[in-house]
């Protein structure tokens, strides 16, 4: 885990490479290291790394040469299969100087080629340069956990780095905004695919692979992954769920190795508390685990200790815990922005931000259960949808054809799951019903939907673009339910969101975070499972659960109240930040912006509801241009 960076052709000097790496020293607090080579046509190149030292802590140092010099490569992340790996090439002939898995990606490239990818397992975005061929691949890995950023300056000179800051750092100017990135940002809160809200900065996107060669005008990106739902109708439920819970131990078993000390979050919902619990088990006798987890005191909404200690006591785990205020968030929010590089989707990035610091006073890696959600079925905006559906079979009188995951009558029992999403309800239906699933999907995902009144009047917002863009996504992969294309939807893009949090939060405090509910084997299983199994019965994660049942304490099996990680910011925003806010929101230059209506948004900022996300998005978004458009940088 660490932070890299890389400059290819006229600008590429070192001295522009070592304000990159600056600009991300936080990622890499255990060691620098940088390599200058040239290509053939004499066009220069320099590749940098910031270490964070996690396996292999004596001999790992990066970038890394082949032993013939003809290959070097700067890697962020980790190949947890690297073990099985380096036997097979050793195998095969290859000589091993260090116990690394950056040295395996080496040897892995000079034996398989661009294929070399296909064979890892784990989280990575890696840039290698090859002398013999004259070109540099770089990949990022098939789930995204790991961030890769590229630009090409005016003299074209092509620029990568683990974070966007380092970008502009390499060539000195400032940040200008990119209008379809913040399009897409009114109404989701991310960006969809490779798009920033940078102009002429893109993101590699996950499962992709990119070759450049000195003297190209542009990079050539191909995907080499991706998610198919390919339906196994031979395989029984039993089957499908001992299959599960065999990929979820060996998930967990492969990302416990670390030379260093390893912890994990623990929220008190499903999915953390089943990771730690697998974690506990596979551990070495003697080997204590430290756990994590914040709150608020701001009601019982958002303080999910008592079930994080239910667990931890269950599993013999140390926990620590944090609690946080608005005092908190008023300090802090700025400095989180600076780390996120863009505008976070949803306040939880600040407790996670807390929580992150917290553990990484205790240990250097840690575990956690994100994309449990999005893979296993448990946002409740998916009941929401399925709801909608039963009720039209119901109405209709066509769902006995089979054509429905559930039915009205078998999704009742289940529907307590929504007693927090009054609000959710009220305003989806308040916009239609019954329409085609791509569009009533969109206007679960609209994160200011209706709140068209708060946009500044002179702000074009082509929301039928937006739309043709997210139905690019939700329809073209093939999928036949409409359970499988919201999954496909969310993994590529509301995930992306959720892991690019997870990556700044944690190397903010030099901590690396590890998911091993992503493990891409456990991906390619959910998506073979059909639709009626996994979410049976409109049973938010129903497989995960019966595959997982003898981990968890029962009343976090049979909790209906779960919520994330909300933030009490409404409730703030009419008490301890009301000035913060109004300072923020309602200043001259915040109104210059022609984004929002000013006065029209503190209006509603007072009376949002407890988990609404408008306040969020214009102070998040507001902060943003401050730091990087109008260049005041991180404050203090």
């Amino acid at each position: 885990m660490c932070g890299i960076a890389g400059l290819l052709g006229r600008s590429a000097d070192a001295g522009r490479g070592r304000r990159m790496l600056d600009a991300i020293a936080h990622r890499g607090p255990d060691g620098v290291g940088e390599w200058s080579g040239a290509g053939q046509d004499g066009a220069p190149l320099w590749l940098g790394h910031r270490r964070l030292a996690i396996i292999d802590l004596a001999t790992g140092a990066q970038p890394m040469q082949s032993a013939d010099g003809r290959l070097v490569v700067t890697f962020n992340g980790c190949i947890y299969n690297y073990p099985e790996l380096r036997a097979e090439l050793e195998s095969a002939g290859a000589v091993f100087r260090t116990r690394s898995d950056t040295e395996v990606i080496l040897h892995a490239y000079a034996h398989w080629g661009d294929e070399c990818v296909h064979r890892f397992n784990g989280m990575w975005a890696f840039a290698l340069w090859d002398a013999r061929e004259q070109r540099l691949f770089c990949s990022r890995d098939r789930l995204g956990i790991k961030p890769f950023y590229y630009r090409t300056g005016d003299d074209g000179t092509f620029a990568f780095a683990s974070e966007v800051k380092a970008l502009f750092a390499a060539f000195g100017d400032r940040a200008r905004v990119d209008h379809d990135g913040l399009r897409q940002y009114l109404t989701f809160q991310f960006c969809l695919e490779d798009r920033t809200l940078f102009d002429r900065v893109l993101k590699l996107a996950p499962g992709h692979s990119l070759v450049i060669r000195p003297g190209d005008d542009a990079p050539l990106v191909t995907r080499y992954w991706d998610v198919s739902f390919d339906i196994d109708e031979d395989h029984s439920p039993k089957w499908f769920r001992e299959r599960l819970r065999e990929l979820l131990e060996d998930s967990v078993r492969l990302r416990l190795r670390a030379d260093v000390p390893l912890g994990a979050h623990l929220s008190g919902g499903t999915d953390s508390s089943v990771v730690v619990g697998m974690a506990r088990r596979l551990l070495p006798e003697g080997h204590t685990l430290h756990t994590f987890t914040g709150a608020f005191e701001e009601g019982p909404q958002f303080d999910e200790r008592r079930y994080a200690r239910l667990v931890a006591e269950r599993h013999g785990a140390v926990g620590h815990e944090i609690v946080m205020g608005a005092a908190d968030f008023g300090s802090t929010i700025e400095k989180v922005i600076w780390h996120m590089d863009e505008p976070a989707a949803g306040p939880g990035v600040f407790p996670q931000f807390q929580v992150s610091k917290l553990a990484s006073e205790h240990v250097k890696v840690v575990l956690g259960g994100q994309g449990g959600d999005e893979l296993f079925i448990g946002y409740a905006r998916y009941l929401v949808a399925y709801l909608e559906e039963c009720l039209k079979g119901a109405i209709e009188n066509t769902a006995a054809r089979g054509d429905y995951v559930a039915t009205l009558g078998s999704i009742v029992p289940n529907l307590p799951s929504l007693q927090n999403y009054i609000p959710m309800l009220r305003g989806f239906w308040k916009r239609g019903a019954f329409g085609e699933p791509a569009r009533r999907y969109f206007d679960l995902m609209d994160r200011f939907g209706g709140a068209a009144p708060l946009l500044d009047p002179g702000l074009a917002i082509d929301q039928e673009r937006t739309f043709d863009e997210f139905r690019g996504i939700f329809d073209v992969h093939g999928a036949a339910s409409m359970i499988n294309r919201i999954l496909y939807f969310d993994l590529k893009t509301h995930l992306q969101s959720l892991l690019h949090v997870e990556d700044r939060t944690s190397m903010a405090w030099g901590l690396e975070s590890r998911v091993p509910l992503l493990d891409y084997r456990l991906v390619e299983l959910m998506a073979s499972v059909t639709p009626r199994l996994k979410f049976e019965n409109g049973r938010l994660k129903h497989l995960f659960l019966t595959a997982v049942d003898d981990l968890l304490p029962t009343e976090i099996r049979d909790r209906r109240d779960k919520m994330g990680f909300p933030v009490p910011l409404p409730a703030w925003a009419g008490g301890p930040l009301r000035e913060f806010l109004g300072d923020v929101l309602g200043s001259q230059r915040a109104r210059e912006r022609g984004v929002f209506a000013t006065d029209a948004l503190l209006g509603a900022s007072s009376g949002e509801s407890a988990f609404g996300r408008t306040t969020w998005g214009a102070l998040c978004l507001e902060l943003w241009f401050r730091q990087f458009v109008d260049g005041d940088g991180l404050a203090g």
